[in-house]
């Protein structure tokens, strides 16, 4: 059938074989009157799409087409659209519609609503449609406008693109924290998310120190705005930093292997430590003794708001930010190499897929 009735999309059909990628036509939402059409022009790949598509984080509706790092141009508009017109250069991330009606919604903590639909995997309603979700590794995408972005025309599109999750979830909680100048701030991991919030926190005019167990990424991170990078592989590494960070943001999917004890005594008093790297396995043990030499806490977030996303790039574009990212040309084959990649931490930061003119010439 083809646009408008269908949509194009590389789509994983069974999570034992996450890695096969298989061109398929599938059906979007039904169109309404606060929806925008996007013709995709590049895609980011987010650690949340190997999750998702490997059943690392339980099951999914299969076939599903993941991506939520989506940078694409109106196509079409609904007939009560007001912030977006055909032609404008847009970005969607990680969420694709809220009830607009409950307190979250209201207080523009939309992105914690109860009622909230991610951008892949999550049923519509059958007043939508009563379809499946499906993501950025397509042709196109249709999303509410709340959840439609402009993109600054300062920011190229392929780094653009992983801003839409990976950015706006590191972003969100440091402003939500308050970082910024004389705050000390501990970024722990320098990968996809994290190497966003080195460069995030140090415009923000906080003092960055990066946590890493990798020597090999001292160079990147300081290059990327840290102030100190501490080997956490290193024995007694927490002893003297003890008391010293505000907040803590770990980044990294691998919190399963920390010494909690150990990073919690690095915080400052009433200091906290926050989670936006989620592993497959279970945090490991943790006892209510360990927050009580500091009386620090520890929190984690999903995402962030549209006037957060709106900050974040406005920040980005006001300091001529840029992320580290390897584009990747979109095809079976292609797909296939980046969530591998993701998978075993072999990009240096983040993929983002292009040529979608060449894998969807009909459109």
């Amino acid at each position: 059938m083809g646009y408008p009735d269908t949509f194009e999309g590389f789509m994983v059909e069974d999570q034992d074989k996450w890695w096969e990628f298989t061109k398929q036509e599938f059906q979007p939402k039904k169109f309404q009157e606060r929806d925008i059409d996007i013709k995709i022009t590049c895609c980011g790949v987010c650690g949340s799409d190997v999750h998702t598509i490997s059943g690392g984080w339980g099951g999914a509706p299969m076939p599903l087409c993941v991506g939520h790092e989506v940078i694409g141009t109106a196509v079409k508009v609904g007939e009560k659209v007001t912030t977006v017109k055909v032609g404008d250069r847009v970005g969607v991330g990680a969420q694709i519609w809220s009830c607009m009606e409950c307190k979250p919604c209201k207080t523009d903590n939309e992105n914690y609503c109860p009622n909230k639909i991610d951008t892949y995997g999550a049923p519509y309603p059958e007043e939508m449609g009563g379809v499946i979700a499906q993501g950025g590794y397509a042709s196109h995408i249709r999303a509410h406008e709340y959840f439609t972005f402009k993109i600054p025309d300062g920011i190229p599109s392929e780094e653009a693109a992983p801003m839409m999750c990976a950015g706006l979830t590191v972003y969100s909680p440091m402003l939500r924290a308050g970082v910024g100048p004389g705050k000390r701030v501990a970024i722990v991991g320098v990968g996809g998310l994290g190497h966003f919030a080195i460069m995030f926190a140090a415009a923000m005019g906080a003092e960055v120190y990066v946590l890493s167990t990798s020597p090999d990424k001292e160079e990147a991170a300081k290059k990327l705005g840290a102030k100190e990078f501490i080997l956490t592989k290193d024995e007694n590494w927490a002893k003297p930093w003890a008391f010293t960070f505000d907040f803590m943001l770990n980044s990294a999917d691998a919190a399963q292997e920390f010494d909690m004890a150990a990073y919690l005594s690095t915080l400052s008093i009433n200091g906290e430590m926050h989670h936006v790297g989620l592993p497959d396995e279970a945090l490991p043990p943790i006892k209510a003794q360990m927050f009580a030499p500091n009386g620090c806490k520890m929190g984690g977030s999903h995402i962030g708001s549209r006037p957060e996303m709106f900050k974040m790039l406005q920040l980005v574009s006001e300091h001529k930010l840029k992320p580290v990212i390897e584009q990747v040309s979109i095809s079976e084959a292609g797909c296939a190499q980046a969530v591998r990649g993701v998978a075993k931490n072999k990009v240096r930061y983040r993929y983002t897929l292009v040529d979608y003119d060449k894998a969807f010439p009909n459109r």
